[in-house]
């Protein structure tokens, strides 16, 4: 065992194993847990791996979280164990949110700015409503959409800012980059053109009726 490694005890082990299972680890704002996990990574790996789970850490963006190894392919004699972390099936409009977050976040960095973006609520629900149908009931389409935005925050690719006096204003996580891939901010463009023939002529409360996607 690392020298380095051999100082942290078997509660950090515990407590970065529980942590992990519950969600994600952030850097900022943990320091001290998020120490303990680097040390402690391997054996956290090692662990981790006995309950077919795989630990995603990405220290440059600050980030650490769980995720199901590959189910085995068909006819293979593995057993397929188990989910310990669940799939969780996204309605249309929240898929469309994560899709636009996500590009808006790669346009950010492009621009080489500031390394935290920060968008209001309006601005987000000007985003999104570029590609919904129209509909007269403007209020109701704004609830609508400030429901996916809670959504998307409860899943953690948000962060609900306290703002005083201001707008409301959230920051977009970097682990959203984890979750929607190079590949497929790709196929964006493609995606969004499929998603306007979807909505084409669709009343809102037709889109949960739409393809959904999933969360890993």
């Amino acid at each position: 065992m690392d020298k380095q490694e051999s100082t942290a005890t078997d509660p950090d082990l515990s407590l970065l194993s529980i942590t992990l299972l519950r969600g994600v680890i952030y850097r900022e704002g943990n320091e001290q847990l998020w120490g303990a996990l680097l040390t402690l990574q391997a054996r956290l790996r090692d662990y981790m791996a006995m309950l077919n789970l795989d630990l995603v850490l990405d220290e440059a963006e600050g980030y650490a979280f769980l995720k199901s190894r590959p189910d085995p392919a068909e006819g293979d004699d593995a057993t397929r164990l188990p989910r310990l972390v669940a799939r969780r099936p996204l309605s249309f409009p929240v898929s469309l949110l994560l899709a636009l977050l996500r590009k808006k976040l790669a346009e950010f960095d492009a621009g080489g700015g500031d390394t935290r973006l920060v968008l209001t609520r309006d601005e987000i629900v000007e985003l999104i409503r570029l590609f919904l149908p129209e509909t007269s009931n403007e209020v109701r389409l704004i609830d609508r959409i400030e429901s996916d935005i809670n959504k998307v925050v409860d899943l953690g690719f948000l962060r609900r800012l306290k703002v005083t006096g201001g707008p409301a204003s959230y920051e977009v996580r970097r682990i959203l980059k984890a979750f929607v891939d190079a590949q497929w901010l790709a196929e964006f463009d493609a995606r969004l053109a499929a998603y306007r023939r979807q909505l084409t002529g669709t009343a809102v409360e037709e889109m949960e009726k739409a393809p959904r996607g999933d969360t890993p």
